[in-house]
């Protein structure tokens, strides 16, 4: 597990940790506190904690090899950021101005639904964003790839307006729920022209509840497979992920590259 040092203690009124691995240059810390100290003024519900962390990987071949991540917790509501850069400074400056635009969103959103009002297009919710760059995959030969992370929690029972909202919120790329018209584990990612589509274990277009989201439906319904067919479709087609029916759980699952190089599973918890 790699080590990790703390930042110079913040004062007791501080809501902002910063937390640096290896491989990171001594200045990021105190540059990092400052640029998204800044960040967060552009919350408009009170900020609860805020988490920075800032690694480096030790292969000279990562294209950018320096990680930020950031996660802010805003009156109980999460909102995460993670950018990939060259060097620190870079890093930062691109995880404040993510964060500033991604706290910005969140909150217009927020305040649609709150209000009933219809929500934003999906080009619009993108507008004012720092430019999104798919985190690289490490170039980890595929025999040696393996599922080094598990993840399994109850899927959220939500619409498809409040699973783009967590999917903004948190920073994904997709987002596994069990959609509430339908009833249907499904998962709701982003296509290449920055709308939304969903996916869905048993398809039931006409049974999808929301609306201030535009969300296409695929018609194809989820495959079923066991974890290592998952992998070899998730090989043979190059997707970042793919979606499917768990063989022994009957429920839908997740298996994504993860910017390792490995790959990450993601399943309903039982009950």
């Amino acid at each position: 597990m790699e080590r990790t040092k703390r930042a110079s203690a913040p004062g007791p009124d501080s809501v902002l940790q910063i937390s640096v691995g290896h491989h990171v240059s001594a200045a990021g810390a105190e540059y990092a506190r400052e640029k998204i100290g800044h960040a967060l003024d552009y919350a408009s519900e009170p900020v609860l904690a805020a988490r920075v962390r800032l690694t480096g990987h030790r292969d000279p071949a990562a294209a950018k090899p320096i990680i930020a991540q950031a996660n802010v917790n805003m009156e109980g509501r999460a909102v995460r950021a993670q950018v990939a850069a060259q060097t620190t400074r870079e890093a930062v400056d691109l995880l404040a101005a993510r964060m500033k635009a991604r706290l910005e969103r969140v909150s217009r959103h927020w305040e649609a639904v709150r209000g009933g009002r219809p929500g934003l297009g999906a080009h619009e919710w993108r507008h004012g964003d720092a430019p999104r760059e798919r985190l690289p995959y490490f170039p980890r030969p595929a025999e040696t790839r393996e599922i080094v992370r598990h993840k399994s929690y109850a899927l959220a029972d939500e619409t498809c307006d409040e699973a783009a909202f967590d999917m903004e919120a948190m920073d994904y790329d997709f987002h596994l729920f069990t959609e509430s018209g339908s009833g249907s584990d499904s998962v709701l990612y982003r296509t290449e022209d920055g709308g939304y589509r969903l996916a869905q274990m048993n398809p039931r277009p006409e049974a999808v509840s929301g609306g201030a989201v535009p969300v296409a439906v695929s018609p194809a319904a989820a495959p079923v497979l066991d974890a290592e067919e998952a992998i070899e479709r998730l090989e043979l087609t190059g997707w970042p992920f793919v979606f499917f029916r768990d063989r022994g759980l009957g429920r839908g699952s997740v298996l994504y590259h993860r910017y390792d190089g490995h790959y990450g599973l993601i399943t309903p918890s039982a009950g």
